[in-house]
């Protein structure tokens, strides 16, 4: 039984712990980093969360993000950025579809498609942003 214990304690004490930083002080060298805001409602609702752009890297809608996945309705694509929204995790489109938007607001209801504007509301499950 005591050595449940002490197995339980130390799970617990090497347990990494997540701490959510404002996203003013994600920084990238001096500069504050750029942010894409994904909401899963309107742009300023309460379902809406700003990003790191973390250029070329794939992001899922997993683990603290999961309630956005298949849920987005809105996202805001800082300037400079193009970011690429996938319908499948892994942020690839080739499977299941997706939508490329350049800098600005978008409500996924209405987005440019290659064959005009689609609605890819409440699709994605991942994401990716390079600069232009």
């Amino acid at each position: 039984m005591l050595s449940r214990i002490l197995t339980a304690l130390t799970v617990i004490a090497t347990a990494s712990v997540v701490v959510a930083i404002p996203v003013e002080q994600v920084k990238r060298g001096t500069e504050i980093a750029p942010t894409i805001q994904v909401c899963s409602g309107a742009v300023g609702a309460s379902g809406c969360i700003s990003i790191p752009v973390v250029s070329d890297a794939c992001i899922n809608f997993v683990g603290g993000l999961t309630f956005l996945n298949k849920e987005v309705s809105a996202v805001v694509v800082p300037g400079g950025f193009v970011c690429t929204f996938a319908a499948d995790f892994g942020c690839d489109i080739a499977q299941g579809g997706g939508v490329v938007l350049t800098s600005g607001t978008w409500s996924m209801a209405k987005v440019p498609g290659t064959a005009g504007f689609v609605n890819f509301n409440d699709q994605a499950s991942s994401f990716t942003c390079s600069p232009l």
